[in-house]
């Protein structure tokens, strides 16, 4: 029986009828076939082939080259092409006169920088005051020595305006900007040039901008016109009229016809004329309104407008929807008016919509503008955002006759934008944002944000200016951001 179970286990092995008789004349068991090695098993013989099954471990190996998994592979991505990537220069080239200047510059030991890399010395100036000076000695017969004293005459106010190591950059910006803004008065003027338009000037103007609102109190925009038709007043004016938004209410009378249950609508010829509006623009649009397809209709120079079922309701709903109904001219623009600055006509309008005005014909996209911050961002992207908010900052602060370094300016637009973003300076935007938990409370609602960190397992490293006021250490600014560190000499050894 046990002969019959070995032959069975032999022949699962795979080893052939052959191996198996010999094997069994041989061996009383599967055992001690296993400790035979495989020269005796060899001597008895059992085959190559059985050898290797029966004692794997022992079997003759051939010389075989491996092959590397994904070795292929790799050898057709080495054949592959290879692609070099080149990052554009944009970089405007120098001019002779520049290229010049720097050589100079270098000649007398003042390194130039152009941001691409750090100075490579001691005395560096930035390559754009030297674009700046070659602008202006352009054309100009000087000699080497009197540009040389223009470049040093330059390097030593460049150097005279650096910030030092440490210095308190942001409480200087706010005071510079805070201070002023108590000699700001609180009500609205005149936009300078257009009496007919008011704007937010002073304070609540300045406190517009900084708190990022979205839409001003006073939106306005300046629209200028292409350089073929800036001087063609008819041309302007027609612009201006594509532009304001012209309501049915402005071109036309709106009656009720109570018996019959029906809405007059009687165009004044001579506004549509000055609109640039006919009739059938009129019946156009109202025939497009929501509610009213199918029920519009011409009756001789009049529209009318029938009710669909015979309600006071349904009627008075007509006149409310097609009273506001705009048929020309782009959305939130109110009114255009022209004046005349220098020798060309520019737009102002009260209301703001850039997208729809840049796209309008006749614009020149390059020069028009609009008082709305947010909306600049979301057509011009963050960097024009950033342009405007100086821009208005510094025109508003300008107009009450307040002369603030346009440096303070760029600090808090660089704040205010540079996560890609406009936010506000407030506990919505910049100061809310903080990571310091006590710079947070310290600002608004001090609780909240105490309890809040206290919550969630806050750390408040006290890097900042209010945080080491708050626990009482020296703020990490000036002399308090140096460290003073002393070695004692060891016993025996002499100072020195």
């Amino acid at each position: 029986m046990a002969r019959k179970d070995t032959a069975k286990s032999l022949e699962k092995d795979g080893l052939g009828s052959n191996d198996i008789e010999q094997l069994l004349a041989n061996y009383p068991n599967k055992e001690a076939m296993k400790k035979a090695s495989a020269e005796e098993l060899r001597s008895k013989g059992v085959s190559e082939e059985g050898v290797a099954k029966l004692k794997p471990n022992q079997a003759p190996k051939t010389a075989k080259k491996p092959v590397k998994k994904g070795a292929k592979r790799r050898e057709e991505v080495a054949e592959a092409p290879k692609f070099e990537f080149e990052v554009p220069d944009r970089a405007v080239a120098l001019t002779e006169l520049e290229k010049k200047m720097v050589k100079m510059s270098e000649g007398m030991g003042i390194g130039i920088q152009d941001g691409s890399k750090p100075p490579s010395k001691k005395k560096y100036m930035s390559l754009s005051v030297i674009k700046a000076i070659a602008t202006r000695i352009e054309g100009i017969d000087l000699p080497e020595s009197k540009i040389k004293k223009i470049i040093q005459r330059s390097y030593d106010r460049y150097t005279e305006h650096q910030m030092d190591p440490h210095e308190s950059a942001g409480i200087l910006a706010a005071q510079s900007i805070g201070e002023p803004g108590t000699q700001m008065t609180m009500r609205t003027f005149h936009y300078a040039g257009v009496a007919e338009i008011n704007v937010t000037l002073g304070l609540p103007r300045l406190i517009e901008i900084v708190d990022a609102r979205r839409v001003p109190s006073t939106p306005m925009m300046s629209i200028y016109v292409e350089k073929d038709v800036r001087r063609d007043v008819e041309e302007v004016r027609r612009i201006a009229s594509d532009i304001e938004m012209t309501a049915l209410t402005d071109i036309a009378s709106i009656d009720t016809d109570i018996v019959n249950m029906k809405v007059l609508v009687r165009p004044d010829h001579h506004k549509m004329e000055n609109k640039r509006i006919d009739t059938e623009t009129v019946f156009r649009e109202l025939s497009k309104s929501r509610g009213l397809k199918g029920l519009v209709e011409m009756a001789g120079e009049d529209i009318v407008i029938s009710a669909s079922e015979p309600s006071f309701k349904m009627l008075q709903r007509i006149v409310d929807d097609v009273k506001d109904k705009k048929i020309k001219g782009v959305d939130n623009i109110h009114r255009a008016i022209l004046r005349k600055t220098g020798d060309e006509y520019v737009i102002y309008t009260e209301g703001s919509n850039l997208r729809e005005v840049l796209d309008t014909k006749g614009v020149d996209k390059t020069r028009t503008t609009t008082n709305a911050v947010q909306e600049i961002y979301e057509v011009l992207g963050v960097e024009a955002a950033r342009n405007a908010i100086m821009g208005e900052a510094y025109r508003t602060l300008d107009e009450q006759g307040l002369n603030v370094d346009i440096r303070h300016i760029m600090l808090v637009a660089d704040l205010m934008t540079n996560d890609g973003d406009v936010k506000a300076i407030g506990r919505h935007g910049i100061s809310g944002r903080k990571s310091s938990v006590l710079a947070r409370a310290a600002f608004e609602i001090t609780a909240v944000h105490l309890l809040h960190a206290a919550l969630t397992g806050e750390v408040d490293h006290l890097n900042g200016v209010a945080e080491n006021i708050i626990v009482g250490q020296p703020v990490t600014l000036g002399t308090g951001a140096v460290n003073l560190e002393y070695k004692p000499v060891p016993r025996g050894q002499k100072n020195g």
